[in-house]
Formats: structure tokens, C-alpha cells, sequence
């Protein structure tokens, strides 16, 4: 039986601490920029917020675009 989803590789997720680290900034920061809708897409998973690498990636890119 199937579910409908075409298996993939399994993907990276971060966490706030870990996206904190990846731009050097403090959680907080993150935390802010979420609530101002700002950064990568997200998602939750329980209580906690999760971020894909293909969103990052994505953000990241949209970033470079943006300034250019």
C-alpha cells in the first residue's frame, strides 16, 4: 500500500539553534525573524519550529537576488 508520496532522500532539518549558528546570530534573532516573517520557509513539528535545507537554500538564494 502507498501513501501518495514519491520517496526522496531524506532531507536535512535545523532547528533555531541551528540555523542560529549557521548565520552566526543569537536564537533570538531567529525567533524574531519569524515573528516579523522574515528568513527561511518553516515548519512545525509538535511544538518546535523546523526548517528544510532546500527552504534555506532557497531563502539564502532569494537573499543574493534581493541585493544584487
Amino acid at each position: 500500500m502507498t501513501n501518495g508520496i514519491t520517496p526522496s532522500v531524506e532531507e536535512k532539518i535545523f532547528s533555531r539553534q541551528d540555523l542560529a549558528e549557521r548565520y552566526g546570530v543569537p536564537v533570538q534573532t531567529i525567533s524574531i525573524w519569524k515573528q516579523k516573517g522574515y528568513g527561511p520557509r518553516s515548519f512545525r513539528a509538535g511544538k518546535y519550529t523546523r526548517y528544510r535545507l532546500s527552504d534555506i537554500l532557497a531563502w539564502e538564494e532569494s537573499q543574493v537576488d534581493a541585493s544584487e
